[in-house]
């Protein structure tokens, strides 16, 4: 049998007949990987043909129509952001930081799972059996029947296992850490990550009976998935579980999917009881007050199909140096000085030698442009110390004119504030006024217009 040595790099997948310490196309050094490959020739595509069928071409109007069947995985969040359930022989990559809860959220769903009848295979290459039960028991009332647990690293026995047990759900955790037996190299080298995840998609395409599987991946420093971008190519879905929003707020977003809308958003808080889905982000992200407050304004962010209030709160104090300072947690400094020079050259605000601190509840990142106008409002209600009403809601970017321009999706965002009781929404001007089932619209053509109407300046 034919074989020849080649070199790839474990960092970017650069090929190279010899070995070199450093990779020539991303500077990394001691990166690179020994491969043997097999350059026998014999038959090709048997991979691409899952489970051995083989079709003539055919006309795409003669294409059979394909409908999956999807399971209600328990998580209302996790079913939106799939798309409406998981596809039977869905193939699905989970990512996220360590200790953000992607192993915890997955033991979870394949309880829901098993209460249902259906029965899972957990295979574990970082952790012990008794480790992943001693979070069940923390998690669950009462320990599922229908999970098993196999803690290895060879992919060779999952493959064993799932034939032997047929699970309906399969969860790979994680696709680092596990080989399969004909290959020399490392868990965790290119060739090894490729080779189990070609075997999971494998499994769960040409089983007799539909098998879903989930794959954890690692997250590099940079926070995008570790290993090279044909993984992304391999799978049907792409989901990561983002943190650092405050403690306990987690944010399931897909990258990818074959079966649904990308950019689709699950809320989660981390408790004691494992992963919380937040079924009402109006409690979550606005804060409940008494009375009005000074430097504080909501709107409304689109996240995927929803939206997902945003509070932005705003501090302005004196600067006692030569440069004021502008800080903002959830926005670029640039964006916020620009925003800072609006006000004072369209709205005649005194900024100059002012401290302006920015940041929204909650940690959410300001995304959409539609937060412009609450994030100049919240500025200058800081700046004359004047509170706004907690139940009005700023809709509008704002450009360099100071003229409040479009805002995408508006109908579905005032229909969003009328079902959870706001009084009032600014809106740019060419918009039609009135009230929408309780809801007042006030259009307004600048920035100087809004003002006016809320700080009664």
């Amino acid at each position: 049998m034919a074989k020849r040595k080649r070199f790839v790099c474990s960092s970017c997948g650069r090929v190279e007949t010899g070995w070199t310490g450093r990779c020539p196309a991303c500077g990394e050094w001691g990166t690179m990987e020994e491969q043997v490959v097999d350059t026998a020739s014999g038959p090709k595509g048997t991979k691409l043909d899952r489970g051995g069928r083989t079709m003539p071409a055919l006309a795409l109007s003669q294409v059979p129509s394909a409908t999956s069947d999807r399971l209600d995985t328990g998580f209302q969040e996790v079913n939106r952001v799939l798309g409406g359930g998981l596809v039977k022989d869905s193939v699905t990559m989970v990512t996220a930081r360590p200790g953000a809860g992607k192993s915890t959220l997955l033991l979870q769903l394949s309880e829901k799972l098993a209460r249902r009848g259906l029965t899972t295979l957990y295979a574990s290459g970082e952790e012990s059996p008794s480790q992943i039960k001693g979070r069940a028991d923390r998690i669950f009332d009462r320990l599922p029947d229908k999970v098993y647990l196999l803690a290895t690293n060879s992919m060779d026995r999952v493959e064993e296992e799932v034939r032997r047990i047929k699970p309906q759900l399969l969860v790979l955790d994680s696709v680092q850490t596990f080989e399969k037996r004909e290959f020399p190299q490392r868990p965790g080298t290119p060739t090894q990550t490729l080779a189990v995840a070609d075997a999971v998609v494998s499994l769960s395409k040409s089983s007799p009976q539909p098998m879903a599987s989930f794959i954890v991946g690692h997250m590099t420093k940079s926070g995008e998935m570790a290993g090279l971008r044909t993984l992304e190519h391999l799978v049907d879905t792409v989901l990561f579980l983002e943190d650092g929003y405050d403690d306990r707020l987690r944010m399931l977003r897909a990258s990818k999917n074959r079966f649904g809308y990308t950019g689709e958003v699950g809320l989660f808080q981390m408790g004691e009881k494992g992963m919380e889905e937040v079924m009402d982000p109006y409690a979550l992200f606005l804060t409940k007050r008494e009375e009005p407050v000074a430097g504080a304004a909501i709107s409304l962010q689109r996240e995927g199909s929803r939206m997902i209030p945003i509070e932005i709160e705003a501090l302005v104090s004196t600067a006692y140096e030569a440069y004021p300072s502008r800080i903002g947690d959830t926005i670029k400094r640039d964006q916020l000085n620009t925003l800072v020079a609006i006000l004072e050259q369209k709205a005649g605000l005194p900024l100059s030698g002012k401290n302006v601190v920015l940041k929204a509840t909650g940690g959410l990142a300001i995304k959409e442009k539609v937060c412009d106008l609450p994030i100049l409002v919240a500025i200058a209600s800081s700046l004359k110390n004047a509170p706004i009403d907690s139940r009005d809601v700023f809709l509008g970017e704002v450009g360099l004119t100071g003229d409040l321009k479009k805002v995408d999706g508006l109908d579905q965002r005032l229909k969003e504030l009328s079902r959870f009781g706001f009084r009032r929404a600014f809106v740019p001007a060419f918009t039609e006024g009135g009230s929408r089932e309780g809801l007042e619209v006030i259009p307004c053509r600048t920035i100087g217009d809004v003002l006016k109407e809320v700080l009664r300046s």
